[in-house]
């Protein structure tokens, strides 16, 4: 017989049951709450602890010199760094970040703001355009009487760390100097870099002059409302200016153009007209209007500022991402590679790999596609390929895929080894090892330079120095039976016959490359050190092209003055690792390199849109720096069709992947 069920039991059961849907029922309408009265940004604008790493910055460190008339400005932007690392140069000079203005008669801080700091700190993370890092002195007294000379630049004084939302004076006035000179595109292009240009690019003309004018009558109509309205004599009037503002936020909230306007749209802009004149016509105090018309434009600013921050920030994430059908690319070859595994033809060429008679070229890659375009292009034109051998390597998630593609495809008569840069640092005894496999790709700086002349006039110039990473200097071990190699960047093709490249005499030198004399080691002897080179006037290199006489390099140590250097930057210096090697590598190299004709490699295809047509034909290799690769959906499109020639369209894998080419 069952026991009979408890009265109390069931009572106190369903007590707790609709307690518990009551809650939820709270929960679900409290929810929507908090983020309709923006209490959310409270917790997405909190600053990172101290100890908190960025997200990695796939392209590198970025360093930004501003040359202004009198002095130099070093902008840094390290990736994957601390933020204590963050907040300070190569040089142990403490530098400043700006921040976000507020203006002081904006009590609380609106929506937008926790919007843009909430973009700062995105931007921030991923490595990504932030707003300057600065240090210096004003440069206004230098623009008086100099042009482009470059004096000393004195240390700062150190950041209050109690006003972390607030500007240091001295860069406050500085930013406000370089503001006063500069307008809004130089100013753009030294705070989102190569952004800028893509935006000016792309910029569409809008014909919204009714819009505009829309937008103008009802800025004056909103400050002159509070004022109004305070008037119990005009209520009317108030009425009917509350009346206009209301249906001009509609139209406007549904067009951005002329021809989304309404019919009737004159109508109601004579109706609009109408009733601001006869609000002048009424006497206000005009301290009130002025007050609420500078929060209007203030509050216009914020937004126009976040969505700049935001529009640089999905910029830098489409240019730093491995585009979808790239991805797909290499898992499919991955996996293609495990179910139908190609055999080791290492073993049949390795004569070949070590014959120190042949052309060896050297190339670090992880994109299957570039590589494969730079081989593809220097083989297509090449009067004889047999001699050619191709030296590929990648990192280990990328290994397989590169093994499998080279297999697939010929080029010519030329051999290709893919290598595991991985594999080849464990067995040199590196011990940060997953350290350096994020430096085994070319380093890239942003430089860009201000001028300022005797009127004033503010000027920028951007540069990338593309430079050798930490695992160019394992070279000479890797590739012991060489004496002689040329190493190419993955962002370049080929356009003519490399064989003359072998026969130059480079003399004592141990680097063949093209001159960046547009960058000069004196320009960043702030940066890079005091007395830590002997020519001020010496020019930067670039990498992309390089012809090595490997025999020199070993005679001379150089993986070792490199790694001496190195280890003392890190030692003596609170400094990343990017900005580490930048230092060694151009201090290692002054005096080594030997100056290529300009003919042979022409730069720039990556951010520049207003390279000379002629000078692209004529140059041997086309070098796309900067961050709109040809591979990209972002990659300037007058350009990638010199990449798109040595890609096969026609490729089994590509068609199933949908590579936009």
């Amino acid at each position: 017989m069952k026991a009979p069920m408890a009265v109390g039991s069931t009572a106190g059961t369903k007590r707790r049951w609709m307690a518990t849907v009551l809650g939820l029922v709270l929960f679900s309408m409290l929810v929507p709450l908090v983020f309709l009265l923006g209490l959310h940004n409270t917790f997405l604008s909190s600053p990172p602890s101290s100890g908190s790493f960025s997200i990695l910055n796939w392209v590198g460190l970025v360093v930004v010199a501003v040359s202004t008339a009198g002095r130099v400005i070093i902008l840094v932007d390290h990736s994957y760094v601390s933020e204590e690392e963050r907040n300070s140069d190569g040089n142990g000079l403490r530098i400043y970040e700006q921040q976000q203005r507020v203006d002081a008669t904006v009590t609380t801080p609106t929506p937008v703001e926790h919007r843009s700091r909430d973009v700062d700190d995105l931007l921030r993370r991923l490595g990504g355009p932030t707003l300057p890092k600065v240090f210096g002195r004003d440069p206004a007294e230098d623009a008086k009487n100099k042009t482009n000379d470059f004096t000393e630049v004195p240390d700062l004084p150190k950041q209050n760390s109690n006003a972390h939302n607030n500007v240091p004076p001295s860069e406050g006035k500085l930013v406000e100097n370089m503001k006063s000179t500069m307008d809004g595109k130089n100013m753009c292009e030294i705070r989102f870099g190569s952004y800028c240009l893509w935006r000016e690019e792309h910029r569409e003309s809008m014909k919204d002059s009714t819009v505009k004018k829309m937008k103008d009558l009802l800025f004056v109509a909103r400050a002159y409302y509070p004022s109004i309205a305070k008037l119990p004599a005009l209520d009317k009037l108030s009425h009917e200016l509350k009346q206009n503002i209301q249906e001009f936020e509609r139209v406007l909230s549904e067009t951005t153009t002329d021809k989304d306007l309404p019919s009737q749209i004159e109508v109601k802009l004579s109706k609009m007209e109408a009733t601001i004149a006869k609000v002048k016509s009424h006497p206000v105090d005009c301290n009130n209007v002025d007050k609420k018309f500078r929060q209007l434009v203030d509050l216009t600013e914020d937004e126009a500022n976040f969505h700049m921050k935001q529009s640089a920030f999905l910029y830098q994430l489409a240019v730093q991402t491995v585009p979808k059908s790239l991805h797909c690319l290499s898992l499919r070859l991955t996996v293609d590679y495990f179910r139908n595994p190609p055999p080791d033809t290492d073993v049949l060429l390795a004569d070949k790999f070590l014959n120190p008679e042949l052309q060896h070229y050297v190339i670090f890659s992880q994109n299957v596609l570039a590589s494969s375009s730079v081989i593809n292009s220097t083989v297509m034109n090449s009067k004889e390929s047999s001699n050619q051998v191709f030296h590929v390597l990648t990192n280990r998630q990328n290994y397989f895929a590169m093994k499998k593609w080279f297999f697939l495809n010929k080029y010519k008569e030329a051999a290709v080894q893919v290598l595991d840069i991985e594999e080849l640092i464990l067995k040199g005894g590196q011990s940060n090892v997953s350290q350096l496999l994020q430096m085994f790709l070319p380093e890239e700086f942003r430089i860009s330079f201000r001028t300022v002349d005797k009127l004033s006039r503010a000027m920028v110039r951007t540069e990338y120095l593309s430079l050798f990473s930490y695992s160019h200097y394992l070279i000479p071990e890797i590739f012991q039976t060489l004496r002689k190699i040329v190493i190419l960047d993955d962002d370049i093709i080929v356009q003519k016959d490399l064989s003359e490249l072998w026969s130059i005499d480079i003399g004592e030198k141990v680097n063949a490359a093209v001159f960046l004399c547009a960058v000069k080691l004196g320009e960043l002897k702030h940066y890079l050190g005091e007395n830590s080179f002997n020519n001020e006037g010496s020019c930067a290199w670039m990498s992309g092209l390089n012809l090595v006489d490997l025999a020199g390099w070993r005679k001379r140590g150089l993986t070792e003055s490199f790694q001496s250097l190195l280890h003392k930057s890190l030692m003596a210096e609170d400094a990343s690792l990017e900005a580490a090697i930048l230092r060694a590598t151009l201090l290692v190299f002054e005096g080594l390199v030997y100056d290529l004709n300009d003919q042979w490699v022409i730069s720039g295809l990556g951010y520049n849109y207003g390279l000379d047509s002629d000078s692209i034909k004529k140059a041997a290799v086309l070098h796309f720096n900067g961050n709109m690769k040809p591979w990209l959906e972002l990659g300037i499109p007058k350009y990638k069709g010199f990449w798109r020639n040595f890609v096969n369209s026609e490729n089994s894998f590509l068609s199933a992947c949908n590579v936009n080419q």
